[in-house]
């Protein structure tokens, strides 16, 4: 049944067995006590990073100014010098949050690095850089994140295989979430054929605002912020359909762990839209959703959880349908949404790292001879 608590609106999302995670990660919130109060109070109960969010943390401000100079002298490439903030602040992140992972059994508690977004086409190197990251992070907690490309998902397998736990992201259709999960029950399948240990996690990340802000100048008012819930009931109907399969109970029935869906994207960027449109949309047990910081304060403090997610295959189709009438290539665009997102976050990468060149130059110069 739904719920509505007036207090504690993500109380009420955790209750009915939907899990928040806050998509971002700064240092300020961790040396202010800030995440670990959004945990406490707000029923955080996991994180995800990208590209943009460390672009706009590490480079822009000065709390990493001290770290970076330091490395910097040690000769450290840039992007390894990279990821040596970034663990070290999701190492703390995951400390906090550790709890939760061992008292739900794995479940709960968990934070996402991602790979470079410059190997998105590049099955082998992405493999590589994942089991490098996840060695050096050391965190039972810690997913790495792989986009959803063809490329992506034939390392998100090998990567199952290998025991790494995957956040797939970049996902924007139900075609690139059944792919997710093929890449999943594939890996699953062949370390249950080599008798190994199946609860391997895996979570499968859908963008669902990206799909409005895409059309928000092209398509006229009575479409506005329509076709990303569309799509998302569609990839809920998708991976509803997954769990229900005789393929995937015969890996639960061996101790397998389902590949659970993360709504995310969830934000909203039409001003003429309520703040949490897409977190009250999107309420649906068993999936996960990530917010930015502004929409989980906002959901807090007047959110409601009045109806759950349903997979209404007609008024998905109906609504998608509409847009078809109207002239948009909803499989194209599918399609330019991931590339661009990829692009994005390449931009938001090479960005960074040149922002990180400038302050290890700056520091080594400042360093008297």
């Amino acid at each position: 049944m739904p719920t509505h608590d007036a207090v504690n609106p993500t109380l009420a999302l955790h209750t009915l067995g939907q899990r928040l995670w806050l998509d971002n990660i700064t240092r300020a919130l961790l040396d202010s006590g800030t995440l670990a109060r959004y945990i406490t109070e707000l029923s955080v109960t996991g994180l995800t990073s990208n590209p943009t969010i460390f672009a706009h943390t590490i480079a822009a401000g000065t709390d990493y100014d001290a770290n970076i100079a330091a490395l910097a002298s040690t000769g450290m490439p840039v992007e390894a010098l990279f990821f040596e903030l970034a663990i070290a602040d999701l190492s703390r992140a995951a400390e906090l949050l550790r709890p939760l992972f061992d008292a739900s059994d794995g479940l709960d508690g968990w934070v996402s690095l991602e790979v470079s977004p410059l190997l998105a086409d590049n099955t082998a190197h992405t493999i590589q850089a994942a089991a490098r990251l996840r060695e050096r992070a050391g965190l039972p907690n810690l997913f790495i994140k792989v986009p959803g490309t063809a490329e992506g998902l034939r390392a998100v397998e090998e990567l199952i295989v290998d025991g790494v736990p995957v956040n797939v992201t970049l996902l924007f259709s139900h075609e690139q979430v059944l792919d997710a999960a093929e890449a999943y029950l594939r890996g699953l399948e062949r370390r249950l054929a080599d008798g190994m240990d199946l609860r391997v996690a895996s979570v499968a990340s859908f963008f669902v605002s990206r799909w409005d802000t895409a059309l928000a100048v092209t398509a006229a008012s009575p479409f506005h912020n329509r076709l990303g819930l569309a799509m998302a009931m569609r990839a809920y109907r998708a991976h509803l359909g997954v769990l229900a399969s005789d393929r995937w109970q015969r890996l639960a029935a061996a101790g397998a762990r389902p590949q659970r869906l993360l709504w995310a994207s969830t934000g909203s960027h039409d001003a003429a839209a309520i703040d949490t449109l897409y977190v009250q949309a999107l309420a649906a047990p068993g999936t996960l959703i990530t917010l930015p910081e502004a929409t989980l304060l906002a959901f807090a403090d007047h959110g409601r959880v009045d109806h759950l997610l349903h997979a209404d295959a007609d008024h998905a189709d109906a609504v998608i349908d509409e847009f078809r009438r109207e002239g948009l290539g909803i499989d194209a665009l599918s399609t330019w949404l991931q590339r661009e997102g990829i692009d994005a976050f390449a931009d938001s990468w090479r960005s960074m790292l040149l922002g990180l060149r400038s302050k290890c130059a700056a520091a080594v110069a400042a360093v008297p001879v």
